[in-house]
């Protein structure tokens, strides 16, 4: 049977939480601590607890860890609701790297580790960093991975240099990927690690300028230097850090579409009431047939993105990987939902490259969601391999 239809109580949750995003979250987009880094660990904190007293925080989190234990569908509907701000996901402990993080340790970390690296992040009293992007290579293709561990059988050591990783700054829970070399004692190849964010031998150089500025403390520069970490810092199996890489992004992907498909309803819903009042050539400029058909094509265009973001989620809940979908799910959603903020900025004219909206912020965070958890042509390269597989 296929039902689109949203159930009752869900649907009331969801306008429950856009209702709490419009009226508590939207008024601390002109706060200065929103800086050109992101959100500040103040400001994050700050809306935390506006979510903890709505009893809207980490609702994704199994119920075990105090959380509801939602659904892929149930979150599609939730994390569209909370985008309608870039900082809904924040306040809700719902955004990237942290939700995809959570999702991974949930899966794959024993139980001392749940304790000590996941249970705060997903109480929202810190945050959490995924360790994988490097200068030289390892990203989209992390074979190409560079940073090293050994194993003398009670410590591993770890170097190297990672880039581009979000929240590295102030965060306190860290998930490493390295290479293990060659040892008497465990597999080698690509692992997983955790560590405390503040052990010796972390060194964060500097945070980026990037034309982002949604993600708590930005994106930073890492280097390991000589990190000494204890065997009970393994995460999962020795070697096995690509196949758990998969695990965390395939919904990862998903989780993106629906915060940013948030993103995008928020700027369609600026565009349409500008064009409704600002009047050009003797009425108002909706319409004219020119701003009327990009308003109908980011209509169709969020329409199509929906469906494609629950039909990926519908495989997921019903026990399928559905990594193909995913990917075809996070390369078309993401190039439509950039032409949806382009044509909105294009509709508002000369305000449109202003911060008189949300919308140009919205426009240049929509830019980067291309390129993250794997840009559209490595995605593209994936879904054609397995099509011409058959």
């Amino acid at each position: 049977m296929i039902d689109f239809a949203i159930p009752a109580d869900l649907a009331a949750e969801r306008d429950r939480v856009r209702r709490f995003v419009i009226d508590k979250i939207v008024p601390y987009e002109r706060d200065p601590r929103l800086t050109a880094h992101g959100p500040t660990d103040e400001l994050r904190q700050e809306l935390v607890e506006l979510a903890r007293a709505e009893k809207l925080l980490t609702v994704q989190a199994p119920e075990s860890l105090g959380g509801r234990g939602l659904t892929h569908i149930e979150q599609a509907v939730i994390y569209e609701a909370a985008g309608w701000s870039t900082l809904g996901p924040v306040a809700m402990n719902c955004a990237a790297p942290d939700e995809g993080n959570m999702f991974l340790l949930s899966k794959v970390a024993d139980p001392a580790q749940v304790q000590r690296y996941l249970a705060p992040v997903v109480a929202g009293y810190q945050r959490s960093v995924f360790a994988m992007t490097e200068p030289d290579g390892a990203g989209s293709d992390p074979a190409q991975l560079s940073t090293t561990a050994t194993f003398d059988g009670e410590n591993f050591t770890i170097n190297g240099r990672k880039w581009l990783i979000t929240g590295a700054n102030g965060a306190k829970t860290w998930i490493i990927m390295a290479r293990l070399a060659a040892n008497p004692h465990l597999p080698e190849g690509p692992t997983l690690f955790l560590a405390d964010g503040d052990q010796p031998g972390i060194v964060i150089e500097r945070t980026m300028n990037t034309m982002d500025r949604n993600y708590v403390a930005g994106h930073g520069v890492v280097r390991f230097d000589d990190l000494v970490l204890p065997r009970e810092a393994l995460l999962g199996e020795a070697g096995q850090a690509l196949r758990y890489a998969q695990l965390r992004l395939a919904p990862a992907r998903l989780t993106h579409c629906m915060r940013w498909l948030g993103a995008a309803e928020r700027a369609q819903s600026i565009a349409i009431e500008h064009a409704r009042t600002r009047t050009a050539f003797g009425k108002p400029i909706g319409e004219h047939e020119g701003v009327s058909f990009m308003l109908a094509d980011n209509e169709i265009a969020l329409h199509q993105c929906r469906l494609t973001i629950w039909h990926a989620c519908w495989l997921m809940d019903n026990g399928q990987k559905a990594r193909h979908e995913s990917s075809i799910a996070k390369s078309f959603v993401s190039e439509e939902l950039f032409k949806v903020a382009d044509r909105c900025v294009q509709v508002l004219g000369g305000i449109g490259i202003s911060d008189e909206t949300v919308v140009e912020m919205i426009f240049r965070d929509m830019r980067a969601f291309r390129l993250y958890d794997g840009p559209t042509e490595v995605h593209k390269y994936a879904i054609g391999r397995k099509v011409l597989r058959g």
